[in-house]
């Protein structure tokens, strides 16, 4: 979570957040880093009547990114660690289980009980409280993580698409009066990514049952954010 004069940008995760943390911190007089991950309810008082802006990305590009990523980690998260039996189930079945935790009450105690109970400012950032909602929802994870972070999407909040993330951002902040400097202009135009992860394109990972699964668990921002699989 970043906190500016003229709006608060919350970082959803594995959606571009990094890239644009470093752009506020770096280039927008008086940003403030506040907390990681931190979801709309803990913004400070003082900035709670600003725009909110976000990122959000292709839901099937989240889930092979969050995989390769931490299995790539030298040292995974215990999220992966126990939905992929600690690195020993390959991509389809480790996303299978991620997409169940809504519904698997014993999947989601496991996972429950590895989770700091309060919050770290690292990784992940989501203690266990703060993922317990999720039990019966039948909600995706990368959808509940977007319901948990940005709350109920009203006037105050624009989000924009990843895919598009170098040229939404300038235009969402100047939406909210920020005038961007020309050096953070070059910034965004030019600099390389941030943290990401190499892998496959990725619809070459899905099976049609997959594909279903994640239309159906992170529906919301298909619909609300125009997804279609392999585009």
């Amino acid at each position: 979570m970043i906190a500016t004069e003229h709006f608060v940008f919350l970082h959803l995760h594995k959606s571009g957040g990094s890239f644009v943390n470093d752009c506020l911190v770096r280039f927008v007089p008086g940003a403030r880093h506040v907390g990681y991950h931190l979801p709309r309810p803990l913004i400070p008082r003082s900035y709670a009547e600003l725009p909110i802006l976000g990122f959000v990305r292709n839901p099937w590009s989240y889930y092979v990114s969050w995989y390769h990523f931490q299995k790539g980690h030298p040292r995974p998260n215990a999220l992966f660690r126990i939905l992929s039996d600690d690195g020993r189930l390959d991509f389809e079945p480790t996303v299978r289980n991620m997409l169940s935790i809504g519904s698997n009450d014993l999947l989601l105690d496991r996972i429950l009980a590895q989770l700091p109970a309060s919050y770290s400012n690292r990784g992940l950032n989501l203690p266990a409280f703060a993922l317990a909602p999720i039990r019966g929802t039948g909600l995706g994870f990368y959808g509940y993580l977007y319901r948990y972070l940005y709350g109920e999407i009203d006037d105050r909040v624009r989000i924009g698409r990843m895919e598009n993330l170098r040229d939404e951002l300038l235009a969402m902040m100047a939406a909210t009066g920020l005038h961007a400097s020309a050096a953070l202009r070059t910034h965004v135009h030019e600099a390389d990514p941030s943290n990401v992860s190499e892998h496959i394109p990725y619809a070459a990972c899905y099976g049609p049952e997959l594909r279903d699964l994640v239309r159906h668990g992170d529906a919301e921002i298909v619909e609300r954010h125009g997804y279609t699989f392999g585009a």
